[in-house]
């Protein structure tokens, strides 16, 4: 057999930093040049280097075997920090056995629950706005998302004091995740203020969880929430140690469930708001599919069969702009990715949206085209090409969860509300722990007073 090419190395690497600076400065226009390249290419960030998937099917062969290509690398190391040894980040040997302690809380029957809480929410956020204020897409977003996890985590709110502290450490550990995982070692441990708070938020979350966790087991009640479905989990395939999860654990699924849920729904929420934006017709017919199906009631969940193109432009969105960019794994063997060796310990990067953005995967890569989705759709996407949750064995446990708050989400303001672009506002992607629409400002308009015509100027700004 014929040796293989050399794998090949992006352009545009420095000495000492790697590609570092292609990365900080645009993360996104970096990745979706990597296939011109090959199917697989090497990058580095100083001293450390990866192998980055092109291709569907090598991100396939990633994502089926968990065993060979474990969670690891920068990405889970930085996440580990914060989430510690929760279900998104454990490594292989422990995931079946969360997997199956964790399943019962994202059982079909509970859904209907997980609805009413996300409609009543999105209700109470809505009602709250003014006819012509202008609103901070994302940050709102981000609340109501954020809202929703507490309601359906505690179905007792904390108190209001502790909700902020923690919601507040939440915010500074995610906007500094992405910095410190393209920060190598020993940069990322200078005493500078961004490090000092996010070591500082480190340390106060899990405490400020872990008495509300040890107050809700000393009461041993049953409130049918999420957190109630961590206390009394069982596992009768584990050994009697491992039945249960433990209050370090339980805190792990917490941090879990609010930074791989409450930031990346909001982030997609605030992207699909933004699309519309620009492209009204479809937002008209968003409008009229909510209107016909919802008739101005609030949407529940039997109402989602019928909202059709509601979650079209959800899966569109998420097409477009998956919150969480990139992943890693690490190899825990010798293997073969096509047709090159690739050495147990080595570094594997994917990226949705490196896949998402491919043209011979979507035509017109760069549009917003719900329609894609449509069932009538003689070329519908390639299934394996659309992995905004994953795939395989550790594909996210709360996709229908999250798709089911984002459609409903989405229907409760458009059967209110038209949000409107303003002039002069030039929204860029922000990478954070999501990526979001950065500097997303956007007039809210009530739906009675677009039906008039009776509405602010376009020209006018607040």
């Amino acid at each position: 057999m014929n040796n293989p090419s050399p794998i090949p190395t992006a352009a545009g690497g420095l000495p000492l930093l790697g590609h570092l600076v292609p990365l900080l400065r645009d993360p996104l226009g970096f990745l979706t040049r990597l296939p011109e390249y090959g199917d697989l290419v090497q990058v580095r960030v100083g001293p450390l280097s990866a192998l980055v998937v092109c291709t569907p099917a090598l991100t396939g062969q990633v994502l089926r075997d968990d065993r060979t290509f474990d969670k690891g690398g920068l990405a889970y190391d930085r996440g580990r920090e914060f989430m510690g040894n929760g279900l998104a980040t454990c490594p292989h040997s422990e995931h079946r056995r969360q997997r199956r302690l964790l399943q019962p809380a994202f059982h079909p029957t509970r859904f209907p629950g997980y609805a009413q809480a996300t409609t009543s929410r999105a209700a109470e956020t809505t009602g709250s706005w003014q006819d012509g204020e202008i609103l901070d897409v994302f940050a709102v977003m981000q609340e109501l998302t954020a809202r929703i996890t507490v309601d359906t985590l505690f179905s007792t709110t904390p108190p209001p004091d502790v909700l902020t502290q923690a919601l507040g450490d939440l915010n500074t550990i995610l906007n500094s995740l992405i910095v410190r995982m393209v920060t190598p070692p020993p940069l990322d441990r200078l005493p500078t203020r961004r490090n000092r708070r996010y070591h500082q938020a480190r340390a106060r979350l899990p405490r400020t969880l872990h008495h509300l966790v040890t107050e809700r087991r000393a009461a041993g009640i049953d409130h049918g929430d999420l957190l109630s479905m961590l206390l009394t989990a069982r596992d009768p395939d584990s050994g009697p140690a491992e039945q249960m999860l433990t209050d370090a654990e339980i805190i792990d699924q917490i941090v879990t469930f609010f930074g791989a849920g409450a930031e990346t729904s909001a982030s997609a929420l605030a992207w699909a708001l933004h699309l519309l934006g620009q492209h009204p017709e479809i937002e008209k017919r968003l409008h009229a599919e909510v209107d016909s199906v919802l008739g101005g009631r609030p949407a529940t969940h039997a109402d989602l069969p019928r909202l059709e193109l509601t979650g079209r432009i959800i899966t569109e969105t998420l097409r477009l702009w998956p919150p969480t960019w990139i992943f890693t794994r690490t190899c825990t063997a010798d293997t073969h990715l096509g047709q090159y060796p690739v050495p147990a310990g080595t570094t594997i990067v994917y990226s949705p949206h490196l896949i998402h953005r491919q043209a011979d995967l979507y035509p017109e890569p760069d549009g917003f085209d719900p329609d894609r989705w449509a069932p009538d759709n003689p070329r519908p996407p390639r299934r394996e090409a659309f992995i905004p949750f994953g795939s395989g064995a550790r594909k996210c446990i709360g996709d229908r969860f999250a798709t089911t708050e984002m459609v409903l989400a989405l229907a409760t303001i458009a059967t209110r509300w038209r949000l409107q672009p303003l002039p002069g506002v030039h929204v860029r992607p922000h990478i954070g722990a999501a990526t979001s629409p950065g500097g997303l400002r956007m007039r809210a308009i009530a739906r009675s007073a677009t039906d008039t015509g009776s509405r602010p100027s376009p020209g006018e700004d607040a």
